[in-house]
């Protein structure tokens, strides 16, 4: 079998977590069309909270 680089993942705080589903849920509402104010796509707003919440796990202590 292929054998990656050894990534130790832990997973991430509280706060880490609740800040990329705040982020989501907005997200989700942008889709949704409750928030048309906000100028960038839904998409792009979801791939924000899962960035923050992978940064979340790969950094220690985050």
């Amino acid at each position: 079998m292929l054998e990656g680089p050894d990534m130790n993942l832990s997973a991430p705080t509280q706060i880490v977590f609740i800040i990329s589903l705040v982020i989501a849920v907005i997200g989700l509402l942008a889709a949704l069309g409750v928030l048309a104010f906000i100028p960038l796509a839904s998409v792009w707003i979801m791939l924000i909270a899962y960035i923050v919440l992978a940064a979340g796990c790969l950094m220690r202590g985050a």
